[in-house]
């Protein structure tokens, strides 16, 4: 993933810069004095939360729809379990009108995405 990619490169930079002095910064005014490694580590620690915020969604979205239809179902004799394991999915939506009306994949995703766009 690039995100590890870009974590790795942090950590070898803060590692690098874990003696580099700079000064930090709390309400826009100069602070205590930092490390550039540990301002960089700061980042890092971040990306992780950001990381840890999409894997949280997923395990919430990567449900199968398959099944519900247009809303109240299929009749068609499909195995939903074996559909959803042999396409990555962790399980099946349990219920076909929530299948059809459920947006909160939508708001998780952007919540994430946008936390990790500031």
């Amino acid at each position: 993933r690039s995100s590890d990619l870009l974590q790795a490169s942090l950590l070898d930079l803060a590692e690098q810069n874990a003696a580099t002095i700079m000064p930090g910064f709390t309400h826009l005014q100069v602070a205590q004095p930092v490390t550039f490694g540990h301002h960089l580590m700061a980042y890092f620690e971040m990306l992780n939360r950001d990381a840890e915020r999409f894997a949280d969604a997923r395990k919430r979205i990567n449900r199968l729809p398959l099944g519900a239809a247009a809303l109240a179902g299929t009749s068609y004799p499909i195995n939903r379990e074996l559909v959803a394991e042999l396409l990555g999915f962790d399980s099946v939506c349990q219920n076909s009108l929530d299948a059809v009306s459920d947006r909160d994949f939508a708001i998780e995703f952007n919540a994430a995405a946008s936390l990790l766009m500031m």
